[in-house]
């Protein structure tokens, strides 16, 4: 398990959505120090807030933060873009823009970061994933986070030797500005955030952070068309 208190975090897309809850929260619960990433990151009014520039998609961004952050002990990946057009029609630079940032930028991270974390003690590694890991809907998105929870996966065994915790975090919809345009029931973005706190504070591998993420990874075992009501016809 890995506490909180005392802790340094980098987080990536720290923005805003998600991002910005797990920043102020982990402060909430003792943390010491927050580097708040993004493309373009925000100013921060706490001092404790440390905005970095990151682009997880750029190998030279990763390697400056590795250096500007180099006491960090969780890292929480959380960048992640939408992608819901067909596959079909998509063209594939879209698709692979996609995986760039959702899959290889967040396993770009996690390599960069590993041996940070094991100079640091071991620390942990947060992976937000969805609860479309699971659930596959039209687009790249479900696609890319199916891969990511791969990973996530592999990376625990393979960070294991090291004494850091890989938690795996799975959600259905937060009310975020990803999500504004679809008209779906919506968790409370905190209410996310504190749930996947408190997993990693347990020492859990894998949170369902929300209600759908419980319902939907229950029927994964079932006949497809019990998922997909559409391949009964």
């Amino acid at each position: 398990m890995t506490s909180l208190v005392d802790a340094t975090l980098l987080i990536t897309g720290a923005n805003g959505g998600l991002g910005s809850h797990f920043a102020r929260i982990a402060l909430e619960r003792g943390a010491r120090r927050v580097y708040a990433t993004a493309r373009s990151p925000r100013e921060a009014t706490d001092s404790r807030i440390v905005p970095l520039a990151l682009d997880v998609t750029s190998s030279a961004s990763v390697r400056a933060a590795v250096q500007a952050a180099a006491d960090t002990t969780i890292v929480v990946n959380n960048a992640g873009i939408a992608g819901g057009n067909s596959l079909l029609s998509t063209d594939l630079d879209e698709v692979r823009r996609v995986f760039d940032t959702n899959v290889f930028g967040a396993l770009s991270v996690a390599q960069a970061f590993a041996p940070v974390l094991a100079r640091n003690g071991g620390g942990a590694l947060i992976d937000v994933h969805s609860a479309l890991s699971w659930l596959a809907r039209a687009g790249a998105y479900s696609a890319s986070k199916a891969a990511l929870w791969s990973i996530t996966n592999s990376l625990r065994l393979e960070l294991q030797a090291q004494g850091t915790q890989v938690l795996g975090a799975h959600l259905g919809y937060a009310d975020t500005p990803m999500t504004e345009g679809l008209d779906v029931a919506k968790a409370d973005p905190a209410d996310i955030v504190a749930a996947i706190y408190d997993a990693l504070e347990s020492g859990e591998h894998e949170v369902l952070a929300d209600a759908v993420s419980v319902t939907v990874k229950a029927a994964v075992s079932q006949p497809l068309p019990v998922l997909y009501p559409e391949l009964a016809r």
